[in-house]
């Protein structure tokens, strides 16, 4: 037992998004005894967000998200590290952001930050939490550069902008976001313990209205533009990001 809490809490963990999923994943993962968690986000606080994403408060509307998750989780957690990266995330610095972390936890509000971090994870060699929500619905995945498909395996390209609405647009459900950070979470801790059955190559699926859960697997695909066996994505700086507010 005390080689496995070392290892949580050695971990460095990444959370990119200070939202709805990053926020129940922060306070989990503290609680579990990571003791240095990255923040990265660039957006304010707004009133809307309050009924989800729980690390804010009303009397921090108008602040920076990565200031008041900092507050939050050092009033909880006094001796956790929290490493603030209050930037836009783009291909420029995500390499230079994720640097020195063991693993990136996906809480992003657009595809395109999505797919930048699946492919600056992949590059770097980091093992990335993938989590996303909608109204209902949520999922978690595990990607792990070499050893399991990642996201353009699954989805070769984004949504053209503006297809498919953000959490933001088509709304969610603070419970929803909260069970898809959770098991974000989960899926973390198992990482570091060595324990339990990973969500690599496997995608949990939660519909929230009749309480069902479903696992869909897929092999990785070789002829991903990433990972596959001719890969056309050799740089971050190849390819085109319109990364907005997350």
């Amino acid at each position: 037992m005390k080689r496995i809490n070392k290892k949580i809490s050695d971990a460095k963990i990444l959370i990119a998004g200070a939202g709805g999923l990053g926020s129940p994943a922060a306070i989990i993962l503290a609680n579990a005894g990571v003791r240095y968690i990255g923040i990265a986000d660039y957006d304010h606080v707004e009133l809307s967000n309050l009924q989800r994403q729980i690390l804010h408060t009303t009397t921090r509307v108008g602040k920076l998200k990565t200031e008041s998750s900092r507050e939050t989780l050092k009033n909880i957690f006094p001796d956790l590290h929290v490493e603030l990266h209050s930037e836009r995330l783009s291909a420029k610095n995500i390499l230079k952001i994720i640097d020195g972390y063991d693993l990136v936890i996906d809480g992003v509000d657009n595809f395109s930050t999505r797919y930048l971090l699946n492919d600056a994870c992949y590059f770097a060699k980091i093992p990335m939490i993938e989590g996303g929500v909608g109204q209902f619905e949520g999922q978690v995945t595990v990607f792990f550069p070499d050893e399991s498909p990642c996201l353009r395996c699954i989805f070769p390209e984004p949504p053209p902008e503006g297809i498919v609405p953000t959490c933001h647009e088509a709304g969610v459900l603070g419970p929803v976001a909260g069970a898809v950070g959770s098991f974000q979470a989960w899926e973390a801790i198992k990482f570091f313990t060595e324990d339990g059955v990973s969500l690599i190559g496997k995608l949990w699926i939660f519909d929230a209205l009749p309480l069902e859960i479903r696992i869909i697997r897929w092999p990785r695909n070789e002829n991903c533009a990433l990972c596959g066996s001719n890969p056309t994505i050799i740089t971050l700086e190849s390819m085109k990001y319109s990364c907005d507010v997350f």
